[in-house]
């Protein structure tokens, strides 16, 4: 039985990522260590552990970092009041929000001055979620999914937007906003999608080879959400199986009997080098052809916050 691998791309880091990870990564490098990081710079169990190997300190509050210390904002964006908290510390802050989530807050902060009743569509708890409702709480309702909807209370129908956070499925989004339209027909959509573009394209990559593949792994971490978003389309789209895993030992040899196809991609958090160990892991078991198939093609890149560039020229 001739066993294959079909290898998801794009893949892997998403712009808004590598620029994040970079961050950590210069400011260590420009200044030295201890950089601290409020929350995880993004979402990835590997990254982490890297990244605090050279020095970086990751809290979970302002009021962790010492007084006058620098602190690194994750790409996940932080509310207002997180830059009122550092201020008041006299933190050296370096702002690594995702351009795309920084999109979402500019709307958020324009449609609350317009006076909208903001619907805002993503995961309770998540630190995204957390940093856009932060912009405009008196505005904002959260919406968890289609079943949210019923619930909802707004002052004027026919002044309500919906927002959403950026690493969600489309699919999903796409059922809630129908569910949205149908209760509030004057619904306005943002002025343009919410839903990054790397999301977007890992899920139209995994849609893909999900359709020819037994079983998708995905690799990525619990906590993040387009991962895990991951692992759904692949079981929506064909595959008998999907799972997630953080490292190539976390494959289960029972996950591979009987399959002659396993379809691979991982988060836009995942650094490449756990890609190249699963494919080490699965050539163990025969796997040893791999087809690369690339349903678009990614060229975006995103500049480093703008205080860390200014010291790396004055250095």
């Amino acid at each position: 039985m001739t066993r294959r691998v079909l290898l998801a791309k794009p893949r892997g880091y998403c712009a808004g990522v590598d620029r994040a990870v970079q961050t950590v990564e210069l400011a260590l490098e420009r200044y030295g260590a201890p950089i601290y990081v409020r929350k995880q710079i993004v979402h990835n169990v590997h990254v982490v552990k890297t990244l605090e190997e050279r020095g970086a300190v990751f809290v979970e509050e302002t009021e962790e970092v010492p007084e006058g210390a620098i602190v690194v904002f994750s790409a996940h964006g932080v509310a207002p009041v997180v830059h009122d908290e550092a201020a008041g510390r006299s933190l050296r802050t370096i702002d690594a929000t995702c351009p795309l989530v920084t999109k979402v807050h500019k709307e958020a902060r324009r449609f609350a001055a317009d006076d909208y009743d903001i619907l805002l569509i993503g995961h309770e708890g998540h630190e995204e979620v957390i940093g856009t409702s932060g912009e405009a709480p008196e505005h904002i309702q959260l919406v968890d999914g289609p079943d949210d909807v019923a619930k909802l209370q707004v002052r004027d129908p026919e002044k309500v937007v919906w927002l959403s956070q950026t690493t969600l499925s489309v699919d999903e989004t796409n059922a809630t906003v129908e569910a949205l339209r149908a209760r509030f027909p004057k619904l306005v959509d943002p002025p343009s999608d919410d839903i990054c573009y790397a999301t977007q394209n890992r899920q139209v990559a995994v849609k893909e080879i999900a359709a020819e593949s037994q079983l998708v792994i995905v690799v990525g971490s619990q906590n993040s959400s387009n991962s895990k978003r991951l692992v759904e389309v692949a079981k929506d789209h064909g595959a008998q199986a999907s799972h997630l895993v953080d490292y190539a030992e976390q494959i289960d040899p029972a996950w591979l009997e009987g399959v002659d196809t396993v379809g691979l991609t991982s988060g836009a958090s995942v650094p490449e080098e756990l890609i190249e160990g699963v494919l080490a892991r699965l050539a163990e078991f025969g796997f040893d052809t791999v087809e690369e198939v690339e349903s678009v093609r990614e060229r975006m890149v995103f500049a480093l916050p703008h205080e860390l560039r200014r010291d790396l020229r004055s250095a």
